[in-house]
């Protein structure tokens, strides 16, 4: 029983309570220090006290284990010296790991992307929903998934730094009268406005002439994580004002012709 309570079996868990108490108390400290600016928008502070966290907790285990081994009369110095080409070879096993971390730093602190926001990285398309120093997970629409390894972003395209804009093409009839048609649409756009269900909507006129109807383009901008139901809205919309005043939504027709007979 002496033994359980000696010092030797006591320390080592102390220091080990000690360190996730230390870490789990430094991730919450960071995000209120973080949350005193207020410019920061909610998605970068959320990406950045990740990333600061996970350092602070590779710290502060690092340094737990040191006092751990010391306290089991390890020489800590020594003993790191002792590890001095191993070290080596293990650092150039893991270089492909550091180079992760370092790329990880880079990310945060160039404000390339926070999560939440829609980037697309080497062709895949989708959702940051986690980032730490090692990896970036990217969700698509669809549900899928995808891991990338941060050495390897070397380009992006971010969709939610700036609004998108969200373009709808209608086509009317030729025997529409298009005056009426962009003041219906103008119509619409103050409605859907005062329903809060867009911010702003414009019609940019004829966009092309096609074989069966003349193309109307509108468009709103938007953020991209709204940018596909806000233009499924606009279209089920503007269907319904033009069925309610009479604007001919023109669609492929086949006109067949009976042979006179002789």
């Amino acid at each position: 029983m002496d033994i359980l309570f000696s010092r030797t079996i006591i320390e080592p868990i102390i220091i080990l309570v000690l360190t996730f108490i230390i870490c789990y108390i430094s991730k919450i400290i960071v995000y209120k220090l973080l949350s005193v600016n207020s410019k920061i928008s909610e998605k970068k502070r959320k990406t950045a006290a990740n990333l600061i966290s996970n350092m602070i907790i590779i710290f502060f285990m690092i340094l737990g284990l040191t006092l751990i081994l010391k306290s089991f009369g390890i020489d800590t110095a020594s003993f790191v010296a002792s590890l001095g080409i191993f070290s080596l070879v293990v650092g150039l096993a893991l270089q492909d790991l550091l180079k992760d971390i370092f790329s990880g730093m880079m990310i945060i602190l160039e404000g390339q992307y926070s999560i939440g926001d829609w980037v697309e990285i080497g062709g895949f398309k989708g959702e940051v929903i986690a980032s730490s120093l090692r990896t970036t997970r990217l969700k698509a629409y669809t549900g899928e998934v995808k891991i990338i390894a941060n050495r390897q972003i070397s380009e992006l395209i971010n969709y939610s730094l700036e609004k998108n804009i969200a373009i709808v093409d209608i086509g009317i009839s030729y025997d529409s009268d298009i005056d009426k048609v962009k003041q219906v649409i103008k119509e619409l756009e103050k409605r859907l406005i005062n329903e809060k269900k867009i911010t702003n909507m414009e019609c940019l006129g004829v966009q092309t002439m096609e074989n069966s109807s003349i193309v109307m383009r509108l468009i709103t901008h938007i953020d991209h994580s709204n940018l596909f139901p806000v233009q499924r809205l606009i279209k089920e919309e503007v269907f319904k004002e033009f069925k309610n005043n009479d604007i001919e939504i023109p669609y492929q027709q086949v006109v067949v012709h009976n042979g006179k007979k002789i």
